[in-house]
């Protein structure tokens, strides 16, 4: 009776008592449970691929059926729809693959989220842990805004990019690069739309001072600019300046809520 008692009453160790061995095994249980997630998501990604593969190529299809020579255009077949052009037998393997790493960290990244926070909450103190999940879901819902900006952007960058050569050139376009080039960029804005987060959390630990923010905004804008014209894969300007200028609201915003965090 004594021995069950004792296991009943057993709780599980604080993460101040908890030995290193304890915390590599919490660390690989919350490991199994993300890897789990991403493989049933990107199951889920490879039997909707076709889905998932119209949606990406929309970007493309729109700005070409625009022109005023669509009839003309390669990328378009005889009943009207939109095709890419493969030149390996291996390219639709790789297409696939790709859209299914893509649809599986996509689909399974609130859970990965989840089980970061589970992971680091018990180590916060009371104070810190409340900002927890509000950080949490804030990461989670830029990311997707940022993607999704870019996304709609990248019409517009096509176009410019395929004006640039001129009308004499006829595009034919690979699958592989243009999926490369669609998901580096919602990959990238999503990142940077991380800006505010990262700053807010910045603030809070005392690193900078929203004042020290604000007296800096002229310097902030310009390295904005900079490192969005730099690091815009496309080399746009539409895409440079829908990356820019949410980050420079995203700059201002996050001085004024440092101020109503700090109050």
């Amino acid at each position: 009776m004594t021995i069950a008692l004792t296991a009943k009453g057993k709780t599980k160790p604080s993460p101040d008592a908890m030995s290193l061995g304890q915390h590599l095994g919490e660390l690989r249980r919350r490991l199994v449970v993300c890897v789990i997630a991403f493989a049933v998501a990107a199951m889920v990604a490879v039997f909707a691929y076709e889905p998932i593969l119209h949606v990406l190529i929309r970007p493309l299809c729109t700005v070409d059926a625009t022109s005023a020579h669509r009839k003309a255009t390669a990328l378009f077949g005889p009943n009207g729809s939109c095709n890419l052009f493969v030149t390996s037998p291996l390219d639709g393997l790789s297409l696939r693959v790709k859209i299914a790493v893509f649809g599986g960290l996509v689909m399974s990244s609130p859970i990965i989220l989840f089980q970061v926070w589970r992971f680091i909450t018990p180590g916060l103190q009371a104070k810190e842990r409340k900002y927890a999940v509000p950080f949490v879901a804030a990461a989670f819902t830029l990311f997707l805004a940022g993607a999704a900006t870019a996304y709609f952007t990248l019409p517009h960058a096509l176009a410019f990019l395929k004006s640039v050569g001129g009308p004499n050139l006829q595009a034919i376009y690979d699958p592989i690069p243009y999926l490369g080039l669609i998901l580096l960029m919602m990959a990238l804005f999503g990142l940077t739309f991380q800006f505010p987060v990262v700053l807010v959390s910045l603030e809070l630990a005392r690193v900078v001072t929203p004042a020290k923010l604000l007296h800096s905004w002229r310097w902030a804008v310009i390295g904005i600019t900079v490192v969005s014209a730099v690091a815009t894969p496309s080399s746009d300007p539409f895409s440079m300046l829908a990356l820019a200028l949410p980050l420079v609201v995203f700059y201002f915003a996050s001085i004024v809520i440092g101020k109503l965090l700090g109050r």
